[in-house]
């Protein structure tokens, strides 16, 4: 066990005196740029008004991003681990009066699809597991260019101005002094960058979620975090924010399974999502959209410009447009899955950006990141990054160039080459911005409609069940409890506090210590420079509605137990007459029946049949199946009863609040575990020939009712 710390002493200094008790550099220096220019503030991109675009001139801005950008190669530094399919997008209905964008109006399209799924802070031999935001990055192949939506699975982000990047990233990142924990927040620097930028909240609570550590990929929702515009053919715009509701529902495993996942196969998701498709179990997702009118962009008790913020959908429903399928793995994966190159900068003619300032920042860095990871300007002429629509410029040469121009002319204009390439009217379908009044001064800070750091996270914790809840409290005591500097611990429990203060008394409980009233320095002293401090501190919480079950996992039911894993635990001699009806029940739903045997190979049913082995007992895990069936059969259950491992198999899919089925003889494996004394009365546990009410169970993802009794059980 480590030895709690205490920061050593540092000097004085005339600014920022709340924070010199932390301060460690013996130097005492200023921050500066790289030329040793003095800064006076490294949080706020520089914009053209207090809410407007920012500014190309911000060389602070291009520094500190572009050097991140380039700190690894080739490996992405964040969204190194990930995994993709093919697939296509399908219009339901034509939405002419929000946009003119081609991929919203032609319903006879098939619009090809590349999506890559993603953890963020691991590298790229990290664990599938990790709890962590997921990366959902979607391409779109339309005939008027390439479109990249590029997302994540939850609908807000932990910053507001990009500006402050690459402090987030490098505080989630390995400490760099030991290079550790690898694919982990539970860490002091993290905690500290956390609990000194209350803006990081929201984001932060949704990754304590079950949120964060999803069942599969195909089980997650997908967000565009941003608020873009859409521009009809009249050119009036509106907001838009864009949704992925997933076919299949939203489900995660519990963090006792992931710990154990990540050990049994550290390949989970990248596993899941190949043998889905491959087994041609395609997985879907209906796009939605949250469409507001640009008269109504004050009307909200939270900016809309604040990625930090989302919009319930009680206050605008979400418009489902569309279905997006994946059908077909990648042929090669580092060709697809590696060199794909996603950039928000992609977009058609119908789309748009707000000024989001974290929006803003992304348009500059992704190609810059590219740039470093793919070596070349040319690294959309990859096969996988290609265009499917013309493509005619005077762009020339450069590393790995992979096309062949010709003419004599490469620039324009031009009389020698005809003109070309000519320039495409607006109503012909070239791109236009949209054109927004800009009257502001030229700034760096930040608008004062971003400070409500608490109202949203509180309004997410609200919303959860109960099950949800005491994962939530669950989490923060597990990543805190790895911190190792009181001081961090307290100023977390404080901001907690400022959410939930029952959720952050259970916390504080579990770490042995008491929430505090206050905390120094100031809440906010990481937003800007020192005489913006007292102006910047964080609103009084609001509840402008009380609960939005959009944010509660439970909120996408679906019926379906397609491509769930079901392992049957037999040896010789398990009953035929049992197995058959259950197992044909089960595949009829389209699940993937495995049996669990004390060897490889195969083994014989009662009528003499030869059964494939899928794994045998000591080589898998509970954790890697959705439920669990016993056949009878007393040679079987008397073969299993000999093995301990049958017994923490069933005790442990019992902890995790799987659904368990038994026939006949089986019900002897139920009684030697904790299962017996809840099987008779336990909404997920069946015994003799129950294949509909067990379906049905499976369907629900997990009995949480069960949670509670779960606790006790030892594995």
């Amino acid at each position: 066990m480590s030895k709690k710390k205490t920061p050593p002493a540092a000097p004085n200094s005339a600014k920022n005196e709340a924070l010199e008790p932390y301060r460690k550099d013996p130097t005492d220096q200023p921050l500066t740029t790289n030329m040793g220019l003095k800064v006076n503030d490294t949080n706020n991109s520089l914009k053209s008004g207090i809410r407007g675009g920012t500014l190309l001139e911000d060389f602070l801005l291009r520094e500190k991003i572009n050097h991140f950008d380039h700190e690894r190669i080739p490996e992405r530094i964040v969204h190194a681990r990930g995994s993709a399919a093919h697939g296509v997008f399908e219009l339901y209905e034509a939405i002419p009066e929000f946009t003119k964008a081609g991929i919203f109006n032609d319903t006879s399209r098939k619009t090809p699809v590349f999506v890559r799924f993603s953890t963020v802070a691991g590298s790229k031999g990290s664990p599938d597991l990790a709890r962590d935001v997921r990366g959902f990055a979607v391409k779109f192949y339309t005939e008027e260019g390439v479109w990249d939506l590029v997302g994540n699975n939850m609908p807000i982000f932990f910053i507001q101005d990009a500006m402050k990047f690459p402090d987030l990233i490098h505080s989630v990142k390995p400490e760099p002094d030991r290079e550790i924990p690898q694919a982990q927040s539970a860490h002091d620097t993290f905690y500290d960058f956390v609990s000194l930028s209350p803006e990081t909240l929201h984001n932060h609570i949704w990754v304590m979620s079950d949120r964060a550590i999803p069942r599969s990929f195909r089980m997650m929702e997908g967000f565009g975090i941003h608020t873009f515009r859409m521009i009809n053919a009249e050119g009036v715009a509106h907001f838009v924010r864009f949704h992925w509701k997933p076919k299949l529902g939203v489900h995660s495993v519990t963090w006792d399974e992931a710990v154990k996942i990540n050990g049994a196969d550290p390949d989970f998701h990248r596993r899941d999502l190949w043998d889905a498709i491959d087994a041609g179990q395609f997985p879907e997702w209906e796009l939605g959209l949250q469409i507001i009118p640009e008269a109504d962009e004050h009307k909200f008790p939270f900016d809309l410009l604040d990625a930090t913020k989302l919009i319930p959908e009680e206050m605008v429903p979400v418009k489902i447009v569309g279905k997006m399928t994946l059908n077909r793995n990648p042929d090669n994966f580092f060709a697809e899955t590696e060199q794909v190159a996603f950039l928000p900068t992609h977009l058609v003619p119908g789309l748009d950006f707000s000024n989001d300032p974290l929006l803003q920042g992304r348009l500059f860095s992704y190609r810059d990141t590219q740039l470093s990871r793919l070596g070349s300007v040319n690294f959309e002429q990859i096969p996988i990054n290609q265009s499917i629509a013309a493509v005619h410029n005077n762009q020339r040469d450069g590393h790995m160039q992979m096309q062949i121009p010709k003419g004599k002319t490469a620039y324009f204009p031009n009389t020698l080459g005809g003109g070309c390439p000519f320039l495409t009217s607006i109503a012909d379908g070239a791109f236009e911005s949209f054109t927004e009044r800009i009257d502001g001064h030229k700034i760096r800070a930040r608008s004062e409609s971003f400070v409500d750091y608490f109202s949203q996270p509180a309004l997410f914790y609200r919303s959860l069940n109960d099950w949800e809840k005491a994962h939530v409290a669950d989490a923060y005591t597990f990543e805190l409890g790895k911190c190792t500097y009181p001081h961090v611990q307290q100023r977390m429990l404080f901001m907690i506090s400022q959410i939930d203060e029952a959720l952050a008394k259970q916390v504080a409980d579990g770490l042995g210590l008491e929430v505090p009233d206050s905390v120094d320095p100031p809440v906010n002293q990481a937003i800007g420079p020192d005489d913006e401090v007292e102006k910047m501190q964080p609103r009084e919480k609001q509840v402008y509605l009380e609960k939005s079950d959009a944010l509660s996992q439970t909120h996408l039911p679906s019926n379906s137990i397609a491509t769930r894993q079901i392992a049957v635990l037999a040896a010789d001699g398990f009953d035929a007459d049992d197995f058959g009806p259950m197992r044909d029940a089960l595949e009829k739903e389209n699940a993937m029946v495995k049996i669990v045997a004390p060897h490889g190979g195969t083994i014989k049913c009662t009528k003499g049949h030869d059964h494939e082995v899928f794994a045998a007992i000591m080589t898998t895990e509970s954790v890697l199946f959705d439920a669990v069936y016993i056949p009878g059969g007393q040679k079987s259950v008397d073969a299993l009863l000999k093995q301990a491992k049958y017994k923490k198999f069933v005790n442990e899919a019992f902890k995790h609040c799987k659904a368990i089925a038994a026939d006949g003889a089986a019900v002897k494996l139920l009684d030697a575990t904790h299962v017996g004394d809840h099987k008779k009365d336990d909404k997920a546990v069946f015994v003799d020939g129950k294949p509909q009410a067990f379906i049905k169970a499976i369907a629900q993802h997990r009995n949480f009712d069960r949670m509670e009794v779960a606790k006790m059980i030892p594995v």
